[in-house]
């Protein structure tokens, strides 16, 4: 009876390191050669294994990219959060929100770069964007909740709601228009980067 259970863990062990491995592998091919080359075949290729394998673990890949998707802002919450959670003034949140983003850009470029490809051309069935509703309602709030906290204890100037939103938006895509520079320039001084977006929204924002 416990070598049954043994196996049964053994057995879920390794389905869990090859699906990681899988994973892994799709992210380093889409990071690489892009979406449009990034086939089941090309990914199974660097994984060293068969297409059927692939099946195996993902129904189709559809499925598999959107666990890179799913993975990618898992793993991005994980990292900034904590940081966010430590922080009690506005202006501290701001700033550890904008350099913590920046941080886990740099050290997981394959895996942002991955997604940028994947959210940019995966589509429905209809030709709509596929994460793109999702992304876009989730991704603001943090940023107008610090914004209006700042705002109550009168760090920050006034914003109304749109502008709260305006603010927002050129915050979270400078944010993003960060990880496109990172794509085309590898070389980057990510620190200086950081210090200099941290210095512009510290004065667009301050009372």
């Amino acid at each position: 009876m416990s070598t049954n259970t043994n196996n049964k863990k053994e057995m879920s062990f390794i389905e869990k390191a090859r699906r990681a491995q899988i994973l892994e592998c799709a992210i380093e091919t889409i990071a690489e050669v892009g979406y449009g080359q990034a086939s089941l075949g090309q990914i199974a290729k660097r994984a060293n294994i068969s297409k059927g394998v692939i099946s195996y673990h993902f129904s189709n890949k559809e499925e598999l990219l959107q666990q890179v998707v799913m993975d990618y802002y898992t793993a991005c919450q994980s990292f900034i959060c904590p940081q966010m959670e430590a922080q009690t003034c506005p202006n501290g949140m701001l700033q550890t929100y904008i350099e913590s983003n920046l941080k886990f850009v740099d050290e997981n470029r394959k895996h942002v770069f991955a997604v940028i490809e994947i959210v940019s051309n995966e589509r429905t069935d209809e030709g709509k964007l596929r994460f793109a509703a999702d992304h876009d309602e989730t991704i603001f709030l943090p940023i107008e909740n610090i914004l209006r906290s700042g705002m109550q204890k009168e760090i920050f100037r006034e914003f109304s709601p749109l502008s709260a939103r305006v603010m927002a938006l050129t915050i979270r895509h400078a944010i993003d228009g960060f990880s496109l520079e990172l794509m085309r320039n590898p070389d980057l001084k990510v620190e200086d980067y950081a210090k200099e977006l941290i210095t512009i929204f510290e004065r667009a924002t301050r009372k």
